[in-house]
Formats: C-alpha cells, structure tokens, sequence
C-alpha cells in the first residue's frame, strides 16, 4: 500500500512540476508587433493566386463544369422547383412501409390458419411412424449407398433469389435439436400435421416473391423451414440451435413481463447446485427480451442485489444489461441459512413500487425462484401481497436430485398460478426452463390473441443476401467468411394456438410462425432523391432502437465480418447525440407525429471529416408494427427539389448511351417483385415499363421522370469529354485519369481518359468504394462536400481508403446549381481524379513564381529556412516536402502552428462523440474489478483526470499516451488484446471561411517562428508557409486520436474519502459517474 501511495504523489508531484515547466518555459502565444515576420505576405498571395489559377482551370476543363451548368441554365425556364413538405413526405413513406409490413403480416396469418386448422384435424397417435425430410439428413447415405433414415432424396438447386443457396421451392425441411429424439412421439405428431404448410409457404411465395426464409417453430421443439436447405452440423457434429430460445418465438409467444429472480445462496447450495442456479438465472435471461423488465436478488439470512446499484428497482432486459447481471453472476458464493420469506417480501415489494411508477412491461409478472428446497409454503406471504387477485406468478426451480422439499414448491406454484420444474444436471436446463413460457402465454391462447410482433434489427451472420436467424448452421461454404457483406434483418412472427375444445380452456401454444424482412426491404420504399444530398430516412423500435439509421455500424472496423455486442441496441440517442435532452427519441418512442430542429455534426470521410448543417426532423408511427419513422432534411438546399420534363424518346435515347449509370440500391422499378423481371437492369425495366408492354411491373413514375431530364441534360458532356480524349495535346502527361459526374436522381456519367489498367487508384467509383457511389442511403461523399462549398468552387482530396496506393490520387468536385439563389437545389457534381505527383507538380511550379524584375526572389519554397505545405479545409496534407506527411493532419507536423491557428480563430475545433466505438485492450490475468473497486485507484484515477485536463487544456497538449503508459505496460504484461465497445470523444477540424489569410508568430523558448496561411482562390485550400529556424517541438502535436471515455463506479466509502467525509446530498446507495482518461 504504502509503495501505491509512493507512486500516487511521484505522480502528481511530476504533473505539478511540468505545469510550472509549461508554464515559464513554452509560451504558445501571439506575439503582436514585437517580430516583423520574415515570410512576406504579397509573395505566398502570389503562390496561392498561381495555383489557384491553374488547378481551377484544369478541374473546370476536364470535368466539364461550366458546359454542365450552361446547360442546366438553359432549362431553367422550363424546371419548377418546390419546396420539400417534411410531415407529408414523412407520412407517405410511413405509409409506404406500412403496405409492405402488411403484406408479410398477412402471409403469416395464412400459416396461422392453416397450422391451427391442421392441427384441429390431428389426432394424436402415439405408435405414429412418419418419414419426414430432416434437415441434416438430407441426402445422406449409409456405408452401403443406402439414404438413411429420415433422409432421402431431396431436391435442391441454386436459386439467385436467395443468394445461389441451394434450396427447394416445393417442399420444407424439419430441424431437430441434437438434444432431442428425432422419432418422439410428439415431435413426429407435431411434424406430421405440420405438412400442411407446405401448400401455404409455397401460395405465400407466388403472392409475394420478396418473401424470403419462412418457418414454424413448434412448441415441442422442431422447427420447418422453407424453402427448403440442408443443414450442417458444427465441427462436434451437434447442432444446438433451438427455435423456442430466439428472440422472435418469446416475443411472440408471450406478453411483456416484470419478472424478479430469486437466486438461494444459503450453505446447501455449495459445488453443483449452485453452478446449475448460475446456468438457470443465465437461461432465464436468455428468455427475456427488450420489452421485459428484471432484476436478480440472491438471498440467505440476508439480501444481495446481484448488481447492487440497482437496489429496488428492474431494469430493462436489453442485450447490455442481461450480460453485465450474467458476469455479476460469477460473484454469488453459498454460505448461511435461506430466508426465503425475506426474498419473496423483497421481490413482491419491489415488483409493486415498479408498477406503481408506470414503467415496466404492464402486463405479466412473475417471480422466478431459483432454490435446492423451501421449508414451508409461506402463505402468509402470499396472502399479503399475491392473493387474491395472484397478479404475480410463482416459477420455483428445484435444483438438485433430491425432492424432500419438492411438495411445498409445487403448492406454491400452483397456488399462485406458476409452474413447477426440478433440474436436476445442467443438461436439463434449458429444456426446464422453457416450460414457464408456456404458462405465460396462456391468457393470450384463451383469448386467441394472435398479435403480430416484430424483432429489432439483427445481423445476419452469413453472405450478403437473404437468410434467416438460424443461418449460423448453414453450409460453411455460404459463410460471411467468402467476404461478401451482413445484412441487417428483422422478423415478423405471431403464434400458434390449440382450438380444439378439450384444450381451450388450458391454453395451449402450438408453436411461432415467422418470415424474416431484410432491413435493405424497407431502403427500397423510400424515395432517396426526395430527401436531399444530406437528408436521411431512419426507423427505430418502440424502445427507442435502431431498425435502420445511416450511422448505425453494427461491424468492427478491421475486417467488416464481425458483429459488435449489443449491435442490436444501439438507442438513437447514441447517434442523434447532440438532442441532448432526447426530444426526438422520447417523441418517436411515443409513436408521436411531429417536427424537430437541431444543428448536427455529420461525420464523413470514414470520421475525418464533419459537416456542420442545421436538420430538420419530420417523424410518424408506422401503423400495425412497434416501429416509428423519421426523415432529416438539412436546410438551405436540402429542403428544395425541381421537377423537369423531356419528352420520353428524348430521354430513353440520351439514358442508354454506355457512359450512364444508374445508382444500383435506388428503386427505379421493383424488379424483385415477379420472378420474370429480376434478370433486368434498372435501365432495361425502365425502358419496359416506359413501353406499357409490362403492366405488372411497379416503377417510380416520378423518379423515371426527373432521370430521363437529367440524362438529356447532361448527354453532351460525353461528346465534351470524347474530344477531349482525342484531342493528343491535351492531357498529354496522363495527369488526369477520370471525369465524373453525378445527378440528384442518381444518374451517373464516368469517363476514362487513360485506359483502366492505367488508373492509379482503381476502386474509385466501383462497388468497393461505398463511400464514393450512390447508395440506399447516402449520396456519394464528393457530391456532399461539393454541396456545402461556395458555388463555382472545387473541393479537393486525397481519399481515405486503406492501402497506401490511395495517396497517389487527388479529387477534385464542384455542385452544379439550377439557381443563382442561396436556397436553389443542387442539380448535379462533377470533378476529376488526377494523380497526386501531377497535382503537386502544379503546386511546387507555382510556389517558385516572384515578382522581382531581376528574377531573384526573396523567397520560395525551395529554401532549407521554410516548410510549404498545401492543407485542405479539415486541416489534412495534400502537399508537404516530406512525402511521408502527404495524408497527415497539419497539427501533428505543425502542432505549434496548429493551435495558434485554431487561438486566433483560422480553424475551430468540433469535438464529436462515437457511442459505438471498438477499443483494444489489454487483458489481465488479475482481478479487472481491483480497477472499479480499490478506492485508492479510484481517487489515482480521478486525481489523474483533473490534472490531465487541465494540461490538456493549458498547452493542447496529448499526455494521455504519456500518463497511461503505466497501466498499460501492466496490461501488456499480461498477455493478449482484444475488441471491445466504447464511447470515445475525439476532435476534428474545420477552416473559417471568412478568413482568407492570416500572419502570425509563435514565442518558442526565445525564439520566434512565423508563418503564413492563404487561401487557395475558389478552392478548400490553404497554403501554408512555416519558418523553421525556430524549433517548437516541445509544443506537442495535435492529434486526432480519439480518447475514450472511461466510466467509473464510486462507492460510498470512496467519495467520502474523496470528499474529505462530507457527503453531499446526493442520496444513498451507489453513483455512476465518468472520467474521461
């Protein structure tokens, strides 16, 4: 101890002496008429104006900017613009989603009545022998060449509708858990009556050809899909897939509920017994979804909330929270006498003050008793608080073999309307405790409820495609490891009730019947053109989870193949995070319809970048689902849109000229629709819908309209650019390689002017490069940032791909407006990528320009004095003498002049937040908790912030890597590194654009370094020119390393240490509070 509090003052005290180090010996400050600066003004303005000249011309020349607005101006008589009604649109596409919703809703319908009406016509037979297609067995032999039992022939071929699977369009397969007898009686019943569906997944299909996987899991077990596909087994040969544990089967199966779980840890529950109590609360978990509220007490002679911050209250059953009460489950050790009438006080009480407060599920409670034995029936109890309304129901599981005590369990759970189960090894889990599931939904069977539910947002784990939640036993062969892409689902279920007579009263589940809806289903009835370069369509659960949303990331960065944990509950807070007073989340939650304006900070260029725009928010339910939809569209030009017209010869014939494209994820026609029609591209449906040869097929009358006009207006740009390609003087030195333009309908025109294995960067403009193509949901990121520059200027860039290759090109875009007006739309962008060595040949050429008669300059950027750099707006490095720096942020090789940019207001700093990072850490072999629980660490920890910030603050200087390398050096001691989720901060930057140009002079340690910044004319550029005789290393770089955002749990001890033992008046019990380290 006494060496921990040696370390703690060494560290401190060492902090105390760099502040007064910084402090006397590095002044960053401006030092004003005390050093005339040596880097003369009118010359950089002469750089500057150089090559501002020239690289305009050259990106004007080749993308054909001016002939494009020319001809955009020339129809400007001829267009109407109109402004963007936010509620109306919104409303439409509510509508939009609802049809779409309905129709998978109605085809599960159809499977309940058939399943039911089938299940009516069965009776039982428990000699019943039934050969059915098993899911595994399929088309498996014996060693003599024989199928085996439950196998057999069964028909598949490739189909293009689910990804090339091979699958049966007639027929559905049945899977079985490994854990369970393929023959039982019951499941070979409940398949047998089952095949009735077939008819019924096959006439759901021909109505709808966008259905995709559909199934019914059965109550007994088994599950049947369609179409039909073989399953393999892992690499143990079992396959543990159970349909009764998904999401979708609980939902639909049961109401919300408030359940509290009763966990014995008296003495008799040591070894097993307690290692089978963990596994059951775990499984009980498992069955609890979003709607469901919990907490889990453990008791002996006293209580011990398994997370004791959450004393008294429930807490929502998100992915998040049941895995942090699973780890607390680890700390739960048997010792004493169970005083089970405490804990059931305890968890009726606190099931009534949750009611009472209105939140929870408002719907079923229960209290699930986890326990080896109860020595009475505890009625008086029971008669307090449960009877007689038995508003809570009682599930004790009797752990262990024996059943001494059995008898005063079973009365209680038939007295209080629960179920009564005994798991005697931990194989009998899982099956167990399923049963109370049945119970549960029993009023719902009385009453016939057949509500329809709707899961959140889920990634499938398999190919880009269609797949259903049970796609992880699929052949390896169809794995995500092939590098194709997830893909966002949600599923739609409603169960399966008994009606026959005998059985009504008792309210028997059959079982689930569900089809999966692939989020990009959803995309396609949503209109991108309407919604503005930046404006956006998202859609989130009742509980305030994302279904769809532009930001949503729900993959690790590094390789794109793995799910983040707890993807699936990313709140919109977490990326609407400016509304800081969750206006907009808490209205959608409420499925209120409304409007909500904020300035937002839009990240782009994979984070580097930030657009600040002002967003208007338009917002609805969808009717007949969980979910709410919300549309952004950013002010200014992104609330405006103009509609033109060209005759249809004249279109048709300008659209398939060969330069066209269409973006692919934009829905010109539905080609999904009927199978005849999905070999088409977007060109040939719109030419078949345009010729009314094809009534059956749907198309966007609209949006056909507006492409056609914008394929006549910009057709000459292809003759433009053809001359230009055969003009031998032009572009001899190859320096521009592409001339791109894009159009807010999503017409796209490219042109080569060297041949493709010439092009320097080759994944430009294809589908690898999701940043740089229309897509479902984003316009391209060179068409967003020319739309926010002045027009008639170019924003230039080097591309942030991985892969050093990408450095060596330059891009260069500018917007085409219809108006002359501030709020006029934005037709079209067009730009050019050249080759980095082309673009700053033009820089270093211009930069030895002077205007000295004799031809002597004073100055140029060839001098060993001087450093030249060439930054764009966000403050990155196009052009520097280090090569090495070409990509770099200015502030991390001119962090001096970085920071006295940003003091004298050149560049502002925006500081962000990602509340669905991935962090590496460093595990330990120790305790992890000594970190959250030691109150010497705590107070270190929060001591270390203080100062840390105030260093920060003081000299913009990043000591983080500095101060933690300690920590860290321990954590790598210990062995290996792993991804987690975190919330980070990090900065970016962004120029002023009212300041052209700027002088300033830096005081380093007695010397004085100066620079100059000037704006590139009708650019995002900025030269700037830096002595270096004058060394300001100590000044630190300016990073933008993202800083994570650590949170940390005080206990009462340790804040009345902390505080000296005055304890404000803050309440008892625990306080989360977070330091950012």
């Amino acid at each position: 101890m006494h060496g921990d509090l040696n370390l703690i003052f060494s560290r401190v005290w060492s902090v105390c002496l760099l502040l007064v180090w910084i402090c006397l010996g590095t002044r960053i400050i401006g030092v004003v008429g005390s050093h005339q600066g040596s880097i003369p003004l009118h010359v950089v303005k002469l750089w500057a104006s150089a090559f501002g000249g020239e690289i305009k011309s050259i990106s004007a020349k080749y993308s054909g900017s001016q002939l494009l607005q020319k001809k955009y101006k020339e129809f400007e008589q001829a267009v109407r613009v109109q402004e963007i009604d936010g509620l109306r649109l919104v409303k439409k596409l509510a509508e939009n989603m609802e049809e779409m919703f309905h129709k998978k809703s109605e085809a599960m319908k159809r499977l309940v009545e058939a399943a039911e009406e089938a299940h009516l016509q069965h009776e039982e037979d428990p000699d019943l022998q039934y050969e059915y297609f098993n899911a595994v067995l399929i088309n498996e032999i014996d060693e003599e060449g024989n199928s085996v039992e439950l196998g057999g022939d069964f028909l598949l071929q490739p189909n293009d509708h689910f990804n090339n699977l091979s699958v049966n369009l007639s027929l559905s397969v049945v899977q079985v858990p490994t854990n369970m007898y393929n023959k039982d009686s019951a499941i070979v019943n409940g398949v047998y009556w089952s095949e009735a569906l077939n008819k019924v997944f096959v006439d759901n299909f021909e109505r709808d050809p966008s259905l995709i996987w559909q199934y019914f899991g059965s109550a007994k077990g088994f599950f049947r899909q369609y179409p039909g596909i073989k399953w393999r087994p892992d690499e143990h040969g079992v396959i543990a897939f159970d349909c009764r544990n998904r999401k979708w089967y609980i939902q639909a199966a049961t109401s919300p509920k408030d359940v509290v779980i009763l966990v014995d840890v008296s003495g008799s529950m040591k070894g097993l017994r307690l290692t089978i109590a963990r596994q059951t609360v775990s499984s009980i978990l498992d069955t609890l979804g979003d709607d469901d509220f919990f907490n889990v007490i453990a008791y002996n002679e006293e209580l011990h909330y398994v997370e004791p911050c959450l004393n008294g209250t429930l807490v929502q059953a998100d992915v998040t929270n049941k895995n942090h009460f699973r780890m607390n489950l680890d700390k739960l050790f048997a010792k004493g006498i169970g005083m089970l009438d405490v804990g059931l006080t305890e968890a009726f009480e606190v099931l009534y003050d949750f009611n009472q407060t209105g939140r929870g599920s408002a719907c079923s409670q229960a209290i699930m008793l986890v326990t080896d034995g109860a020595v009475d029936t505890y009625d008086a109890v029971f008669a307090k608080y449960n009877w007689p309304d038995r508003k809570v129901r009682i599930f004790p599981y009797l752990i262990g073999r024996e059943s001494a005590f059995a008898d005063n369990l079973k009365w209680m759970a038939c007295a209080n309307k629960g179920y009564f189960t005994q798991i005697s090894t931990l194989a009998d889990v899982q099956e167990n405790v399923m049963e109370y599931l049945h119970v549960l939904s029993r009023p719902k069977v009385i009453d016939q409820e057949h509500d329809t539910v709707w899961t959140e947002a889920y990634v499938d784990s398999t190919v880009s495609g269609h797949r259903s939640p049970i796609s992880h036993m699929l052949p390896q062969a169809q794995k995500l490891e092939d590098g194709q892409g997830p893909i966002l689902m949600t599923t739609v279920a409603m169960p399966v009730f008994s009606t026959k007579n005998e059985t009504r009263n008792r309210g028997i589940l059959l079982g689930v019947v569900g089809t999966d809806v692939p989020v990009s289903e959803l995309l396609k009835t949503i209109p991108k053109y309407k919604l503005g370069i930046h404006g956006y369509a998202f859609a989130i659960t009742n509980n305030g989870y994302i279904l769809t949303h532009p930001d949503l990331r729900p993959l690790y960065e590094e390789n794109k193949k793995r799910r983040k944990p707890n993807y699936s509950s990313v709140d919109l807070s977490e990326v609407e995070w400016e509304d800081k007073d969750d206006i907009l989340r808490n209205a959608m939650v409420n499925r209120k319809t409304g409007t909500f304006s904020m300035e937002v900070k839009k990240t782009v260029d994979k984070g580097k970048r930030v657009l600040v725009l002002h967003n208007d928010y338009y917002y609805t339910d969808i009717k007949g689902t969980p979910f709410s939809l919300g549309v952004a569209l950013s002010r200014g030009h992104g609330k405006y849109f103009f509609r033109g017209n060209v005759t249809v010869e004249e279109g048709l014939h300008d659209l398939e000229h060969p330069d066209v494209q269409l973006a692919d994820e934009w829905t010109y026609c539905n080609t999904d629709e009927h199978p005849e029609h999905r070999y088409l591209s977007q060109i040939d449906a719109i030419k078949l819908y345009l010729s009314g040869r094809e009534p059956h097929l749907k198309c966007d009358k609209e949006l056909i309209q507006e492409v056609l006009f914008d394929a006549v207006v910009t057709a000459p740009l292809e003759a433009y650019w053809t001359n230009l390609v055969l003009n031998k003087s032009e572009n001899s030195d190859k320096g521009v390689e592409i001339a791109y333009l894009g159009t807010r309908t999503g017409l796209s025109r490219i042109n080569l002017f060297v041949v493709p294995d010439q092009l320097t960067n080759q994944d430009f403009l294809t589908a690898e490069d999701k940043e740089g193509v229309f897509n479902a949901d984003h316009f391209p990121l060179w068409y967003k940032r020319a739309a926010e520059q002045v027009p008639g200027t170019f924003v230039y860039s080097l591309p942030f791909n991985t892969g050093n290759d990408n450095k060596s090109v330059v891009l260069a875009s500018t917007a085409i407006q219809l108006l002359d007006e501030r709020e006029s739309p934005i037709a079209a962008a067009v730009g050019i990528q050249m080759k980095l060595e082309f673009f700053q040949r033009k820089f270093w050429t211009a930069s030895r320009q002077c205007a000295a008669l004799d031809g002597k300059c004073s100055i140029s950027c060839d001098d060993e004095n001087i450093n030249c750099y060439l930054i764009d707006n966000n403050g990155f490095i196009l052009v520097a003498e280090d090569y090495s720096l070409t990509g770099m942020f200015f502030g991390e090789a001119e962090g001096a002049v970085m920071n006295k940019l940003l003091l004298m207001g050149s560049f502002k700093r925006v500081t962000l937040y990602d509340y669905q990072a991935i962090c590496r850490i460093f595990s330990e072999s120790s305790d992890s908790a000594r970190t959250l629980l030691d109150p010497y660490f705590a107070i270190f920890a929060t001591v270390k912030w203080l100062l840390t910030e105030l260093v920060i603050f003081m000299v913009e200087f990043n000591l983080y890597s500095w101060w933690y390398s300690d920590l860290t050096a321990k954590a790598q001691r210990g062995g290996r590194t792993m991804l987690v989720p975190c919330d980070t901060e990090y900065p970016a930057f962004i120029s002023e654009r009212t300041i052209k140009e700027t002088t300033g002079n830096i005081d380093c340690e007695g010397c004085i370094k100066s620079f100059v910044i000037q704006q590139i004319p009708s650019s995002n550029l900025f030269m700037v020119v830096v002595d270096n005789k004058c060394d300001c290393s100590a000044a630190g770089p300016i990073t933008m390393e993202p800083i994570e955002i650590m949170y940390i749990l005080f206990t009462e001890v340790v804040l009345k240490r902390w505080l000296g033992g005055v304890w404000p008046e803050i309440g008892t019990g625990w306080l989360w509070s977070y330091v950012r380290l």
